[in-house]
């Protein structure tokens, strides 16, 4: 199939196998969960008795003290001991395997592209970091909420759009299905689809 470059007359062919398939609504759902659950960190965390500090010398002998055995002066039953059931960071992460993920992100683009609300550019790019200078380029494509992805990583590009809210650069190592689906267009270059689609494929 073929995409229709922006401001131009010429268009990309690319694959049908990437940007032909069909809208998997239950996929994209469980890679988007999965992949936000990997960004969930487990912040509750107790020290068992093997974690505290002291403890490594026997109290008193076993027998003959007339008091009661003990091993650590750091068991849970001591002041300052350990926690008898200590709670661990707990880990939020899903398994996804490969052919999931990839199969999910190209669901996400080819539904991108039937919609409209995919551009391709031949070339995008701005001389300095100035924000400014992309808000005029965006202005022109009438794109507010804009995640712009290029084939390598542009660093004007990327200072130049710090400050600008709903806006968001990444190269395509860097894409994830959820950077996809949280903005309203999506700006790619045409270097950029080459890459996605070598990579999806």
């Amino acid at each position: 199939m073929d995409i229709q470059l922006h401001n131009t007359n010429d268009t990309l062919n690319v694959s049908d196998t990437v940007f032909g398939v069909q809208y998997n609504e239950p996929l994209i759902h469980q890679v988007v969960t999965a992949y936000l659950a990997g960004g969930r960190a487990g912040t509750k965390a107790q020290k068992s008795k093997g974690m505290v500090s002291g403890g490594g010398k026997k109290p008193w002998r076993q027998k003959g003290t007339g008091r009661a055995r003990a091993g650590s002066i750091r068991s849970p039953l001591w002041r300052g001991g350990g926690k008898t059931f200590a709670a661990v960071p707990r880990d939020f992460s899903q398994k996804v395997n490969r052919k999931m993920y990839r199969g999910a992100m190209r669901s996400i683009v080819a539904e991108l592209a039937r919609q409209g609300h995919l551009i391709v550019a031949d070339a995008f790019a701005v001389e300095a970091p100035k924000t400014k200078s992309l808000l005029d380029k965006l202005n022109a494509i009438s794109a507010n909420d804009v995640l712009i992805v290029t084939g390598e990583v542009d660093q004007n590009l990327f200072l130049s759009a710090r400050n600008i809210p709903h806006v968001e650069v990444c190269d395509v190592e860097a894409l994830n299905p959820v950077a996809l689906l949280r903005h309203e267009k999506v700006l790619m270059t045409a270097d950029a689809v080459k890459k996605l689609e070598a990579w999806l494929q």
